[in-house]
């Protein structure tokens, strides 16, 4: 188990998304008041950020840009097609004013 640091917290606004690259892993970073979640940021339909999509606050969903498939931020599942499969999700924890990511 890793943690790294993704970004501040200043660096994404309630109800907004910001894709961040550790090596060559993608991740979005979600946050939705003072809850954060971050979520594979590649649509497993097509390979599209899912960081540019919307939010779905009350659903605690990212929707891709693209095709419209949405994403669990919680269990990474798909809710709508055209994706199929589902994104990984990962364990953050906020440590003063940095956001951490858990990696396994």
């Amino acid at each position: 188990m890793t943690v790294e640091r993704l970004c501040s917290i200043h660096d994404v606004a309630p109800g907004e998304a910001r894709r961040v690259d550790l090596g060559d892993l993608r991740i979005a970073v979600v946050r939705i008041g003072d809850e954060w979640y971050a979520i594979g940021d590649t649509c497993t339909h097509q390979n599209i950020s899912l960081s540019e999509g919307e939010v779905h606050e009350d659903t605690r969903e990212i929707e891709c840009w693209k095709h419209g498939s949405c994403f669990s931020l919680v269990t990474g599942e798909p809710s709508s097609l055209p994706a199929t499969k589902p994104e990984p999700v990962y364990e953050l924890r906020i440590d003063g004013e940095d956001v951490l990511v858990v990696l396994p």
